[in-house]
């Protein structure tokens, strides 16, 4: 480990200090915690995460055993800048025609961003229910572009029609539900917690 006088915003350096730190508030785990997981005392750890300290690679392979992520992967998640444009081509649409539903990721997710933006299309009729949020707390804003559906969340029934947006954090099921006559089709925005 060097010391540094602290990593210059935007590089590297600066981004590996955040993401760092993103990592551990990810779990819940405070220094002491994580210190006690990977055997590195809290003291470096905190300078780590303030970008006071450029770890080794024997340090930074410790802490990515402790986050179950390879050293590539980490640095790849710090090292590419997310594009700021993404071409309507280049969106990955998914259909899952038995359940009526097709999604589009209009804004994918980016380990440098924290939200992300969908499209969603469901067929008259047709329900996707959910049982639990991939990550508990996360903030979901729903804007219907045409038509209804009808959202459940905490057992409440929202109808959501054209314009309207439905926004909440997701700590339980969930289900869409297009009740007709035509389909509906939303923009929803995830951020994560």
């Amino acid at each position: 480990m060097r010391d540094v006088e602290g990593a210059e915003p935007g590089t590297v350096d600066a981004r590996l200090a955040a993401r760092l730190g993103e990592l551990r508030t990810e779990r819940g785990w405070s220094l002491e915690e994580l210190a006690q997981r990977t055997g590195v005392s809290r003291s470096t750890l905190s300078r780590l995460e303030r970008g006071e300290l450029s770890p080794t690679a024997a340090l930074l392979g410790r802490l990515c055993t402790v986050h179950g992520r390879t050293m590539s992967r980490l640095l790849l998640e710090v090292e590419a800048e997310p594009p700021r444009l993404v071409p309507a081509g280049q969106q990955t649409v998914w259909r899952d025609e038995e359940a009526g539903f097709v999604r589009r990721s209009v804004s994918p997710p980016h380990a440098g961003l924290r939200a992300e933006v969908i499209e969603g299309a469901l067929d008259a009729g047709a329900t996707i229910a959910y049982e639990n949020p991939p990550v508990p707390g996360l903030e979901q804003h729903i804007w219907v572009l045409e038509g209804a559906v009808e959202i459940t969340v905490d057992d409440t029934v929202h109808t959501v029609r054209t314009g309207d947006c439905l926004r909440f954090r997701l700590r339980g099921p969930s289900r869409f539900h297009c009740p007709g006559p035509a389909r509906v089709r939303y923009a929803l925005m995830i951020v994560l917690p």
